[in-house]
């Protein structure tokens, strides 16, 4: 499970440093991709297989599902680390998180989420509370 929050920057090449921790459960080689709100989602290769999975059993005849098919693969990206622990990200998912320089990278329970620092400082939450409440039997029972 991905916990916790780390600040790194982006180099003027694209390269980001993953944090140690984050590295150990990614493995040597993950997909980044497109992901919700603004921010990019990092997958362990036999995550994004599970993911991929699930987008197979979607009915293909519903716009819908091409949509969220090609909202995922299409932006998907295979990266590997140098020796120095960094990755490149691709300019298109850059420019989809509006990643320039400070990012916050994010423990999401079976992702990492890459977030523009503004943005993730910015990101409403809305009303915790009120979250709780309506999603609280699903997670706390």
């Amino acid at each position: 499970m991905f916990m916790g929050e780390y600040s790194h920057t982006i180099d003027a090449k694209g390269r980001l440093i993953i944090p140690a921790k984050f590295r150990e459960g990614l493995g040597e080689q993950f997909v980044v991709t497109r992901g919700f709100d603004g921010c990019l989602f990092a997958y362990d290769m036999e995550k994004w297989g599970d993911m991929t999975e699930k987008l197979k059993l979607l009915p293909p005849l519903k716009r819908e599902t091409r949509r969220l098919i090609r909202f995922f693969l299409a932006g998907a990206a295979e990266v590997e680390y140098d020796k120095q622990g960094r990755i490149l990200l691709p300019q298109p998912l850059r420019a989809h998180a509006d990643l320039t320089k400070e990012v916050v990278l994010v423990g999401a329970g079976d992702r990492v989420e890459i977030w523009d620092q503004n943005r993730w400082q910015n990101e409403e939450m809305g009303d915790i509370d009120d979250i709780a409440e309506s999603l609280g039997d699903l997670v706390f029972s």
